[in-house]
């Protein structure tokens, strides 16, 4: 079973190079985020052709998330507990299961800048998702947390870390709240395999971070240790930020055995 992770960072611009991924690769299992679509403008059909059942959870211009199964999704959830038009409908969140497997799709805040209202979103969104993991691992389906996490974990996650260390993707705060959400239930399928450093997931566009090497790893697979067990290789599909019209993120996958 191979589950994958990518940012499109906008479906409608990205589809043809999306599909033409999923015919190269063939993931059982996409998460994707970052659609930036309403639920009516989803390329539902066009998914289906590639062979794809969809689960999903749009939004105009922003946010989005969705997951793509080979088998169709069961127990679709959306949101996390609590939210409400008012409080928050941005489209962070989406859980279904597919083939046994409790898979989730996340799109964490980005936080904008370290001690603004959106810093203290993206700390209050993460504290409410490891309020609810208990929920979601309560019935003891194996679990695959999945998606941009908005935050380099570890320095060995950043090419330049003095350049970084004091933004929103590697601040001190960042990283607990997300050790805080992982703590022992949730294990990261890239350091099975790879030491460090990198791979790298992400790369601005703007003063030619790519070619220059300066990357970050911010989208990640965890999972809960009966799925780790199961691990047999993770990487990072680098090719998809080259070429034409590529998203700023590289997808992100896992082969369970």
């Amino acid at each position: 079973m191979i589950i994958a992770t990518w940012n499109v960072n906008s479906i409608r611009a990205r589809l043809a190079r999306l599909l033409a991924w999923l015919e190269r690769t063939a993931p059982d299992v996409a998460c994707l985020q970052e659609l930036k679509v309403p639920d009516e403008e989803f390329p539902l059909e066009e998914i289906r052709g590639a062979g794809y059942h969809a689960a999903f959870h749009g939004q105009k211009t922003y946010n989005g998330v969705a997951i793509l199964s080979r088998s169709e999704p069961t127990e679709v959830a959306i949101g996390l507990p609590g939210d409400t038009e008012d409080s928050d409908s941005q489209a962070r969140l989406i859980a279904a299961t597919c083939d046994g497997v409790r898979v989730v799709s996340a799109y964490f805040p980005n936080g904008q800048t370290v001690g603004s209202d959106k810093w203290a979103y993206k700390l209050g969104w993460m504290g409410r998702l490891r309020e609810h993991l208990p929920a979601l691992l309560a019935d003891g389906t194996p679990l695959a947390l999945c998606g941009d996490f908005n935050v380099a974990p570890e320095d060995r996650d950043v090419a330049r870390p003095d350049e970084w260390r004091s933004s929103v993707l590697c601040h001190e705060d960042a990283r607990q709240a997300l050790a805080a959400i992982m703590g022992e239930r949730l294990i990261d399928t890239m350091r099975l395999h790879e030491e460090g450093p990198g791979p790298y997931s992400w790369w601005d566009y703007r003063m030619l971070a790519f070619p220059k090497g300066n990357g970050l790893r911010i989208d990640h697979i965890v999972v809960t240790p009966d799925l780790a067990k199961r691990c047999t290789r993770a990487w990072v599909e680098r090719n998809e930020r080259k070429g034409k019209l590529p998203s700023d993120h590289a997808p992100v996958l896992v082969e369970l055995s």
